[in-house]
């Protein structure tokens, strides 16, 4: 190798007293492009058991499969999807004999209350805060669009700090999270029972169904992942 370099560095020092430069190197190959979303519905629960689900501590839930749904009811505790989800459109079908719920973006499924948002699932009551249609404790439904004793259909609807609730087919509530800028306090002055303003929380987490101690059951859950 070394006369190589005795060799090439007279010729590199002429090519530059008589004004030609090194030839450039050759580009490199551009960066591979970033995957995209492809933006279609994914299963969330298959109608015969609980694969992808979990329990808050990530072991088997004691929910069970009804009629191909997820039923849940007082003693069975929350479940959980085992994989987390940042921006989507989660479709389902509820029929609740009362108070439930659906998490979204759950940090930590054992404090779902302080690092989750949750869509509450109740019978026809309200509208306030906390009934159906409502994000819990945060936006009330602009009316009671639900169905007691029948299934009712949910499309939530999550982008970046937007949240949007469909029920029934009508948009009921919505917020953005970057106007929630103070622990325990909505944006009109009215109190909520977060310790950290909702803008900081993570915009990714696991999707969860709550056991509020009355008998629930889910159906035809699926998601469609948005960029």
């Amino acid at each position: 190798m070394k006369p190589f370099v005795m060799i090439c560095v007279p010729l590199l020092a002429a090519s530059v007293l008589y004004g030609q430069a090194p030839a450039p190197a050759a580009p490199s190959a551009a960066p591979a492009p970033v995957a995209k979303v492809t933006g279609e519905w994914q299963p969330l629960f298959n109608g015969k058991d609980l694969s992808g689900w979990m329990n808050a501590a990530g072991g088997d839930s004691k929910w069970a499969v009804e009629e191909a749904a997820l039923t849940g009811q007082r003693g069975t505790g929350d479940i959980w999807t085992k994989a987390r989800f940042s921006n989507f459109v989660l479709y389902l079908e509820f029929k609740t004999t009362g108070n439930s719920g659906v998490f979204i973006r759950t940090d930590e499924p054992k404090n779902c209350v302080q690092t989750g948002i949750e869509i509450q699932v109740e019978n026809p009551g309200g509208p306030d805060t906390h009934s159906v249609g409502a994000i819990y404790d945060l936006v009330a439904p602009s009316k009671n669009a639900a169905k007691a004793g029948e299934w009712n259909k949910y499309v939530i609807t999550v982008q970046g700090s937007r949240i949007t609730v469909e029920l029934n087919g009508e948009t009921v509530s919505s917020m953005d999270l970057d106007q929630w800028t103070q622990a325990g306090k909505n944006p009109d002055g009215s109190g909520n029972k977060f310790k950290r303003p909702l803008k900081d929380w993570k915009r990714e987490g696991h999707i969860g169904l709550q056991d509020h101690g009355a008998k629930v059951f889910y159906r035809n859950l699926r998601i469609k992942p948005l960029p």
